[in-house]
């Protein structure tokens, strides 16, 4: 039996495959772009100010009432044309970045400020879930693996990228609301070319194979959606045991997360090298994180192909654990772009066996449902990490006890996700 070729030079021969990443580079770029300027407006603008707190409930208000509609959003990824979706959802987003560009410019804060964030946040969860859910459409089953290394990892460059832009030009503005709000409405340029990219495609082209005659639902058609999802999930343990492996790795990054910009908010001096503080050491850690996602893309095929991702996933666990420990040696910039390092690598390689077996065990017709129960998890186990890490971290960011206890949660994860795995 002839082998068959998964390799990316094979994915790249493809059109279809390339127009769906170039879909997601552009609109990737566009969210690094936005999330940059927003994080600088929130972090670092000098005219407001930050607590940890405050951090955490500025991430809550954006991110949990998109929580609690996203599985909703997956029943219609199940019934609407994908490629609609996409199209249309870009060419919205474009217009709140303008929206939410308006409000800094002019200093607004409080509710309509997290309200008008919401709204980018939401759609941007909806895009990256037809995103995925519309992948297999482009691929052969085979190369799923390598093609989800490929484009998730590509994406998530080039939100890096997009992210790094941003910093480059703000750190040659002055800083405040004009500098911010200029940089957010940039955003709308890679939303919109996303948009035009995608609607080069057949309007049925990435699924659902069943497509409603109908968009319209009631309330009961969206409930019973959404449970029979979950039972869906529930029946593959498979994929129940990646949902539980990614929901709390990304409960211990949350963590990290809120340390980092509490180390670098309040902690760490602006203007050290090679390793600053400030916005510009910030973007040292993003960019490390970032080299740990290309190392993981690169890595876990082969790795995949010869161990099998239930046994590469704990690994992958087991080092995320490992690199919290690095943090108790030294409370340096050194050492925290390190960690963003590693746990750059392990987010990333994590996500990629994710995605691949909710592609593989899941039925194409429950494929958005599950793929949105999938993003509202990464939002609310996120979510839940800052809240902790608010009241437990100090001002400073400086804790040996946080660290440890990560620590010990990334290996009792992939201690949880072998037994369900073996199990099966």
């Amino acid at each position: 039996m002839a082998e068959v070729e998964t390799s990316v030079r094979h994915l790249l021969r493809r059109g279809d495959f390339r127009r769906l990443l170039t879909t997601r580079l552009s609109s990737q770029f566009g969210d690094g772009v936005f999330q940059a300027a927003l994080a600088g407006t929130v972090l670092f603008n000098p005219q407001r100010a930050a607590e940890p707190v405050d951090i955490a409930a500025g991430f809550a208000v954006l991110l949990l009432p998109y929580s609690l509609v996203g599985p909703f959003a997956g029943v219609w990824l199940d019934r609407w044309s994908r490629r609609q979706v996409l199209l249309r959802a870009n060419v919205v987003r474009a217009g709140l970045v303008a929206v939410v560009a308006a409000l800094v410019l002019f200093g607004v804060e409080g509710t309509a400020f997290y309200a008008a964030g919401l709204t980018v946040f939401s759609v941007n969860r909806f895009v990256l879930a037809a995103l995925s859910a519309g992948l297999p459409h482009t691929t052969d089953e085979p190369s799923l693996v390598p093609a989800n290394a490929l484009s998730t990892t590509a994406g998530g460059v080039s939100t890096v990228v997009g992210g790094a832009a941003a910093l480059l030009v703000l750190e040659g503005t002055d800083s405040a609301n004009p500098g911010y709000a200029a940089v957010a409405l940039v955003a709308a340029v890679p939303y919109l070319a996303a948009a035009a990219v995608v609607r080069g495609f057949p309007r049925a082209y990435l699924g659902p194979d069943h497509m409603a005659d109908s968009a319209r639902m009631s309330a009961r058609d969206v409930v019973s959606g959404m449970v029979a999802g979950a039972r869906h999930v529930l029946e593959l343990p498979p994929a129940a045991a990646a949902l539980l492996a990614i929901g709390l790795h990304r409960l211990f990054y949350g963590v990290f997360t809120l340390m980092t910009l509490l180390l670098y908010r309040n902690t760490f001096e602006d203007g050290g090298t090679p390793f600053p503080g400030g916005i510009l050491g910030l973007g040292q850690v993003v960019a490390a994180a970032a080299t740990g996602t290309l190392l993981a893309a690169v890595v876990t095929p082969p790795v995949v192909r010869r161990i099998g991702t239930t046994r590469w996933v704990p690994l992958l666990l087991t080092a995320g654990g490992v690199a919290q420990l690095a943090l108790v040696l030294a409370f340096e910039p050194a050492a925290v772009v390190v960690v963003g390092l590693l746990l750059g690598f392990v987010a990333q390689g994590v996500k990629i066996c994710v995605d691949s077996t909710l592609q593989e065990t899941v039925e194409d017709d429950y494929r958005g449902r599950v793929f949105s129960v999938y993003d509202t998890l990464f939002n609310m186990t996120f979510v839940a990490a800052l809240l902790i890490g608010a009241f437990t971290l100090p001002r400073s960011g400086i804790s040996v006890v946080v660290p440890v206890t990560v620590a010990v949660g990334y290996v009792l994860a992939a201690v949880g996700y072998s037994r369900i795995t073996r199990r099966h």
